[in-house]
C-alpha cells in the first residue's frame, strides 16, 4: 500500500466513522431520551413510535443527498464534495444537542428536531457513495473488494462509539440522561469534525475522476443516464440492499426498544451487545471484502445474506429468553455476522454495477433508494409487528422474507470481482494525453 492508498484509506475510514456517530446517536436517543423529551405526550410505546419516524425522516432525505452530491460528485470530484458532507452532518449533529426540549419551547421542538435529521439525512447520502469511491478508485487492481470495505467499517466504530458515548451519558442515572447528559454526545461530535476535515483535506482525486476530466467524459447530468441506461442494475443493488438495511436497523435502532419497552429489561443489556458485535464487525467488514476479490460479490454477499436468514428466529429466541449474555449473542449473529458479511462486499458490488462518469451517482441512487423501503421504516414496521402479535416471531419472519429478496436479486446479478472495469478509460485517458503532448511539440 502506497502512503497515498494509506491517507486515502484513512481519511476515508476517519470520515466515515464520524458521519455514522453521528447518525447511530441518534438513532440511540431516539429509542431512550428523545420519546420523553421531544414527545411527551404519547406513552412510552407509542412516544417512541413517533421518534422512529423522525429516525425514519433521516433516511427519506438521504436519496436527496445521493442525487445532489452525487451528481456534483461526478462532475466536480469526490474529495470537495466529501467535506461538504462531513460539515453538513457534523453541524446538525453539534445542533440538536442545543435544542431545547417540548417542554421549554413546544411544538416547535420536535419540528427543529425532525430539521436536523433530514439535513443529517441529505449529509450521510452523499458520504457514503463519495468514501466508498474514493477507496475503490485508488485501489491496486486486485483489492478493490478490500479497499472498498474500509469506509465500510466506519459503520461498526461509528456504532461503537456512539454507542460508548451514551453509555458514558447514561452513568450518572437515568435522570441526569433525560435532563441533561444526553447532549454531551451530540455537542462533542464538533470535535470529530474538525480533525476529520484536516485529515480529508489531504487527500487526492482518485485517478479514474482525472481520466474523466482528461477525456472530457464528465455527465452533465448523471441521474439521467443511469436511470436511461442502467435500471437493471438499480434494481439489483435496491433489492441486495433490502437484506443488510433491515437486518442492520431491527438489530441496531429496534432492539434497544424491544429489550427495554417490552421486555422490560436494563437498556445496557443491548447496548453492551452492539459494543461486542462493533468490535466483531469492525474485522468481519475487511475480511469479507478480502474474500470477495477472492472469491466474488455475490458469494460472499449471499452469505452474509443467508446468515441473516437462517439466524432469524435463533436471535429472537436468544433475545425472548432476557438472559444478558445470550442477547449479547443474539446480535453477535444478526448483526456482526449478518449485516457486516454484506458490508464488506457491498461497497464493490454497487461501484462495479456502474462506470466512473457515473459511479458516484449510480452507487448513491442504489444505497439510498434501496433505504428507503428498507431500513428507513425497519424499527417501526418491527415494533407494529410486536404491538398487534404480542410476539417477537413475525419480526423473525420481516428478516428472512428480506433475506430472500437480496438473494433472489444476486442471482440476476453479473460477476464483476475480477474485470479491469476502469480498463477502456485508462486507455482512452491516455490516448488523449498522447494526443496533447503531439500537439504541444508540434506547436513548438
Amino acid at each position: 500500500m502506497t502512503p497515498q492508498q494509506r491517507n486515502t484509506v484513512f481519511a476515508s475510514v476517519f470520515g466515515s466513522v464520524i458521519e455514522w456517530y453521528d447518525f447511530f446517536l441518534y438513532a440511540t436517543m431516539a429509542a431512550l431520551v428523545f420519546n420523553s423529551q421531544f414527545f411527551p405526550e404519547f406513552d412510552p410505546l407509542m412516544g417512541t413510535l413517533v421518534a422512529f419516524g423522525t429516525f425514519a425522516a433521516g433516511f427519506i432525505t438521504r436519496p436527496i443527498g445521493g442525487l445532489i452530491f452525487g451528481h456534483f460528485g461526478d462532475r466536480i470530484g469526490r474529495k470537495k464534495i466529501l467535506v461538504i458532507t462531513m460539515l453538513i452532518m457534523g453541524i446538525s449533529t453539534f445542533l440538536m444537542g442545543c435544542l431545547p426540549t417540548y417542554e421549554q419551547i413546544g411544538v416547535a421542538a420536535p419540528i427543529l428536531l425532525l430539521i436536523l435529521r433530514m439535513l443529517q439525512g441529505i449529509g450521510l447520502g452523499g458520504e457514503w457513495g463519495g468514501a466508498a469511491i474514493l477507496t475503490f478508485e485508488h485501489a491496486p487492481r486486485g483489492k478493490r473488494g478490500l479497499f472498498s470495505s474500509w469506509p465500510q467499517t466506519g459503520v461498526p466504530l461509528g456504532l461503537l462509539l456512539s454507542t460508548v458515548a451514551v453509555n458514558l451519558a447514561s452513568m450518572p442515572g437515568d435522570d441526569a440522561l433525560l435532563a441533561w447528559t444526553w447532549r454531551i454526545p451530540f455537542l462533542a461530535s464538533i470535535l470529530l469534525v474538525v480533525v476529520g476535515l484536516i485529515v480529508r483535506l489531504q487527500v487526492s482525486e482518485p485517478k479514474a475522476f482525472t481520466d474523466m476530466v482528461k477525456t472530457g467524459e464528465r455527465v452533465k447530468v448523471p441521474v439521467f443516464e443511469v436511470i436511461r441506461h442502467y435500471p437493471k442494475q438499480i434494481l439489483i443493488g435496491i433489492g441486495a440492499r433490502f437484506s443488510e438495511s433491515i437486518t442492520f436497523n431491527v438489530y441496531n435502532a429496534f432492539i434497544l426498544t424491544y429489550t427495554t419497552t417490552v421486555l422490560g429489561l436494563s437498556s445496557t443489556y443491548a447496548l453492551n451487545g452492539l459494543l461486542i458485535s462493533s468490535v466483531i464487525g469492525f474485522f468481519v467488514i475487511p475480511f469479507a471484502g478480502k474474500l470477495s476479490d477472492k472469491y466474488g460479490r455475490r458469494p460472499v454477499f449471499a452469505a452474509g445474506a443467508a446468515v441473516a436468514f437462517v439466524t432469524a428466529f435463533p436471535v429472537f429466541a436468544l433475545i425472548d429468553s432476557g438472559v444478558e449474555q445470550l442477547i449479547w449473542l443474539a446480535i453477535m449473529l444478526g448483526w456482526a455476522l449478518g449485516a457486516c458479511t454484506m458490508f464488506g462486499a457491498e461497497a464493490a458490488f454497487f461501484a462495479e454495477l456502474f462506470p466512473a462518469r457515473i459511479r458516484y451517482t449510480g452507487m448513491s441512487l442504489v444505497y439510498q433508494l434501496g433505504v428507503l423501503p428498507s431500513g428507513a421504516i425497519a424499527p417501526i414496521i418491527a415494533i407494529w409487528l410486536v404491538s398487534i402479535s404480542g410476539s417477537s416471531w413475525p419480526v423473525a419472519v420481516y428478516i428472512m422474507v428480506a433475506a430472500a429478496i437480496a438473494l433472489v436479486s444476486l442471482y440476476f446479478a453479473k460477476e464483476t470481482a475480477h474485470d479491469d472495469v476502469d480498463a477502456d478509460l485508462r486507455e482512452r485517458a491516455a490516448r488523449a494525453e498522447r494526443a496533447e503532448r503531439q500537439t504541444e511539440t508540434v506547436s513548438q
